[in-house]
């Protein structure tokens, strides 16, 4: 969404018609476990539904990435109870277990060194091309999320698109898979290393999307007509605003996992330091996962309003001519490190996954440990401890912005000063 697109951009007669019924989206970034903090913002929301508001389902877009496209998903089969589906999503992870989601076997002695540790990743990875089995995730993914429901949602009208995004091993492009209403007058978009295609989302898609590098194995997916491996979404995401606008959106309600700040190296509780500390495997390791997840939200509507900027300072009559059309986006990110939750939650982990990161060094369980010794146990730590933690801070996050989130559902045109976003 850079200056670039807009002087490439051709200029027709009139800038394109908003697609019919998809006005609100809403895009949920990934994260792990640590997406359980979009359901508390999700519940809040439900909460403070303004006054006035109609009872159907809020969104007419979903967008999700790795494990937020879980959510997404989750959400468009509940499209059918109206704002009431949005709290339903916490309800979902209140009741989530790591046994759930993957399954590492690893005897208790794994933690004594690291050729232990490594000895029983190396056998992992053998038998299922990955260090951990999802099958768990695939199983609870089909006992949770009825496609059924989202095909009638989309049927009915009741909402008009949802899309998934995955990363090609294969080809290493960005795929978006988007299943659409038959009122969406939408076509499939080829972008430079991003493309889309239209498709029923299935369990598949979900845990391509889903499939953390290294840990979660690849996934195969059909592409035009031939089959790719694909990996976890937020690789190479580098404009998460781009489906939602392909798609007609003329609001945009995005949640990310980002972090105010991460804990600085060797920091200890109480915000010390220690002296000339130098990194751990669990810190090289979390740094890695957060450059995976690294969050390019904030950059993509940084762009998006210095291009309203430059729209701005052109005559009316050429600016009605670009291919632009404005839209209003609210962007929510935790208000506190999400390291220093999961540090509060690491003996929560099953003991095989502990112990074998323990053996690693990849995790410190000491009291004593800074808050980036847990930045890899906290995508794994799908349990009540850390999800409560989290869905908590969702909660707290969108009480605090609760005027504005009422000011984004009131249904007149968007307010002065939105930002203008090119249809990419």
């Amino acid at each position: 969404m850079s200056l670039d697109t807009l002087i490439a951009s051709r200029l027709p007669n009139a800038p394109p018609p908003a697609c019919p019924g998809a006005g609100m989206a809403l895009v949920l970034m990934g994260g792990g476990a640590r997406t359980a903090y979009q359901a508390g913002v999700l519940k809040a929301l439900a909460h403070m539904k303004p006054a006035g508001a109609a009872e159907a389902f809020p969104f007419q877009l979903l967008l999700g990435t790795s494990a937020g496209a879980l959510n997404a998903t989750y959400l468009a089969s509940q499209v059918a109870l109206g704002w009431g589906g949005l709290p339903r999503l916490a309800a979902f992870w209140r009741q989530l277990r790591s046994s759930q989601v993957y399954r590492l076997n690893a005897p208790s002695w794994v933690r004594r060194n690291i050729l232990l540790a490594g000895l029983t990743l190396a056998r992992q990875v053998r038998t299922y091309r990955a260090l951990l089995d999802t099958l768990p995730l695939v199983d609870t993914l089909h006992r949770a999320v009825e496609l059924n429901a989202v095909e009638h949602a989309l049927q009915s009208g009741a909402l008009q698109a949802l899309a998934v995004t995955a990363s090609s091993y294969t080809t290493g492009e960005h795929w978006t898979f988007c299943q659409i209403a038959p009122t969406l007058d939408v076509r499939p978009w080829h972008r430079p290393g991003r493309h889309a295609e239209f498709q029923p989302v299935t369990i598949e898609h979900l845990m391509a999307s889903s499939a953390i590098p290294f840990l979660f194995p690849a996934v195969p997916l059909w592409v035009n007509g031939h089959k790719e491996y694909f990996g976890d979404g937020s690789m190479r995401q580098l404009s998460p605003l781009s489906p939602t606008i392909q798609l007609g959106a003329r609001k945009v309600l995005v949640i990310g996992v980002g972090q105010p700040q991460r804990a600085a190296l060797g920091a200890q509780p109480g915000g010390a330091r220690a002296p000339d500390a130098e990194p751990t495997a669990g810190t090289i390791a979390g740094h890695a996962m957060a450059s995976v997840f690294h969050d390019t939200l904030m950059t993509d509507v940084e762009q998006a309003q210095r291009v309203s900027k430059t729209l701005a300072s052109l005559p009316p009559e050429l600016a009605a001519a670009l291919p632009y059309r404005p839209i209003e986006v609210l962007a929510l990110q935790p208000s506190m490190s999400l390291d220093e939750i999961a540090l509060r939650h690491v003996s929560e982990l099953p003991a095989a996954t502990r112990n074998t990161l323990v053996g690693l060094g990849a995790l410190n369980t000491q009291r004593s440990a800074g808050a980036s010794a847990a930045a890899l146990a906290s995508y794994l730590l799908f349990e009540p401890g850390f999800v409560n933690a989290l869905i908590t801070l969702g909660e707290q996050d969108a009480y605090a912005r609760k005027a504005e989130l009422q000011a984004f559902f009131d249904t007149s045109p968007p307010r002065s000063g939105a930002i203008i976003a090119p249809v990419l």
